[in-house]
């Protein structure tokens, strides 16, 4: 199976983007994928601020994507941009090394205002990186994503809209149309 590294923007360690992800990668490890997280908090602020690439944990990130089939790219949405933390990291990466992935982007934010994000700020990005693929992302309002007793996230899975009634009669059909 793929090996997909699954990457978080979130400067928060307790945030619905990461524990979004986390879900996300539960379900892709049951389908047999064997799959890395990467928390980009977790990286060094002065390697990433200073842009070192040099550093040892930059190396091992850039290794990381290296060796990924597919990479799951999450972020909140700030300011109707993906996070900056997220950007620190993508800049010290080389410029393809995206070249020949499938790439999920997925985001979360606090209002739909913030939807196009994906397709107007990271999906570029990651074009520009050389993705083979850049699968339809996920945007997931903040209200959608409950945290379970266990530190997990529970999405809510909203129920399929009602059956319309059939329309039992239309004025074409009576030869009355307009």
């Amino acid at each position: 199976m793929a090996t997909v590294l699954s990457v978080s923007g979130s400067p928060s360690a307790t945030s619905r983007t990461a524990r979004l992800l986390r879900h996300l990668d539960a379900d892709l490890s049951a389908q047999g994928h064997e799959v890395i997280p990467l928390d980009v908090r977790t990286l060094p602020a002065e390697a990433l601020l200073g842009a070192d690439f040099a550093h040892p944990e930059i190396v091992r990130a850039t290794e990381l994507f290296a060796r990924a089939d597919g990479v799951v790219i999450g972020t909140p949405v700030y300011k109707a941009a993906y996070s900056g933390l997220l950007k620190t990291l993508l800049d010290l990466l080389p410029q393809f090394a995206l070249t020949g992935k499938t790439v999920l982007p997925l985001a979360t934010g606090g209002t739909t205002a913030h939807v196009l994000a994906l397709d107007y700020a990271l999906r570029p990005v990651l074009s520009s990186m050389g993705a083979a693929h850049i699968v339809p992302g996920w945007f997931v309002l903040d209200r959608h994503i409950t945290a379970g007793d266990d530190g997990g996230v529970r999405p809510q899975r909203h129920p399929p809209a009602p059956p319309r009634p059939p329309v039992t009669s239309h004025p074409c059909s009576e030869k009355r149309c307009p």
